[in-house]
């Protein structure tokens, strides 16, 4: 099918795009790369009056990377993302999910805030914004206001996001040097959702966890943050007791539904197996 009628919008400052989603109303919906949107128009499952498309605005596409402080801009792509050698040097789990986003022709368009902001619980990047406790930049006609991403989700397309608010920044405070970080994800095919996902940070000291971050992707009606599943693995030195202890801490609070990726079911079984995964990888990359 194709897209209903609508008009189209492209504002040329973040200011003017907030001003414009203000005089429009509810029947504006933000444009970022269009990788969700647009296939719901065309299935009709979205009917949005004013388009509006912040394609333009240079001021959201920057990478701002100042020793453990990095800001992402909302409209970096995700091919953006896997070409910056500094953002990889800090954060290499940014690039490592992102190069499991879809395809080529997606990440080339694909921003990594329109992933985060339209709640999407198969997206990847909630869940690796939770692990690293990263904080949303939202601008609006009263100014900018922060939310903390493990607070910006609470159902399936159901954010923090007031509908005049636009997602401007990420803001990530980059794990210690030398720390794991893993985010495995099992697929039926390239290019598909995830059947379950889930990432890993964590580091060490004297062989024994110090710190550990655990979240999930595609399992609930948003990504989890598996807090418990992460305080498993403090203090111990990541045997086998400790990481099946966090993986059934993990499936404890997912609730995958069944689809077509399998039955709900299964779907629980493979996000234990991609906790499991996850934490090994990321042992095995701690310097």
């Amino acid at each position: 099918m194709i897209p209903g009628a609508f008009d189209y919008h492209r504002p040329s400052s973040l200011a003017d795009a907030v001003k414009l989603m203000g005089s429009l109303g509810d029947d504006a919906t933000i444009l970022a790369g269009g990788q969700s949107l647009i296939p719901m128009m065309k299935l009709r499952l979205a009917a949005p009056e004013h388009l509006v498309d912040l394609g333009g605005l240079g001021e959201l596409r920057t990478i701002d990377v100042k020793g453990s402080a990095i800001t992402l801009g909302a409209m970096v792509t995700q091919t953006e993302i896997i070409a910056s050698e500094a953002l990889a040097a800090v954060v290499p789990i940014l690039r490592e999910t992102s190069t499991q986003i879809a395809d080529p022709q997606v990440r080339n368009c694909g921003t990594v805030g329109g992933n985060v902001a339209n709640g999407d619980p198969s997206n990847d990047m909630p869940a690796i914004m939770q692990a690293l406790d990263a904080t949303y930049v939202l601008y609006g006609p009263n100014g900018s206001r922060e939310v903390k991403a493990r607070e910006f989700y609470s159902g399936s397309y159901v954010t923090a996001r007031e509908p005049h608010e636009i997602l401007s920044a990420i803001r990530i405070t980059a794990p210690p040097a030398g720390h794991g970080y893993a985010y495995e994800k099992q697929k039926r095919k390239i290019g598909d959702y995830a059947t379950a996902a889930a990432a890993v940070i964590l580091t060490l000291s004297g062989g024994r966890c110090t710190a550990a971050s655990i979240a999930l992707t595609n399992v609930a009606e948003t990504a989890l943050f598996a807090r418990d599943a992460g305080a498993a693995l403090v203090g111990t030195g990541l045997d086998a007791a400790a990481i099946a202890k966090a993986v059934a801490a993990a499936k404890a609070i997912a609730s995958p539904s069944g689809d077509v990726r399998g039955p709900a079911d299964f779907r629980l079984q493979v996000a234990g197996v991609m906790v499991a995964r996850a934490i090994g990888k990321a042992r095995s990359r701690v310097r």
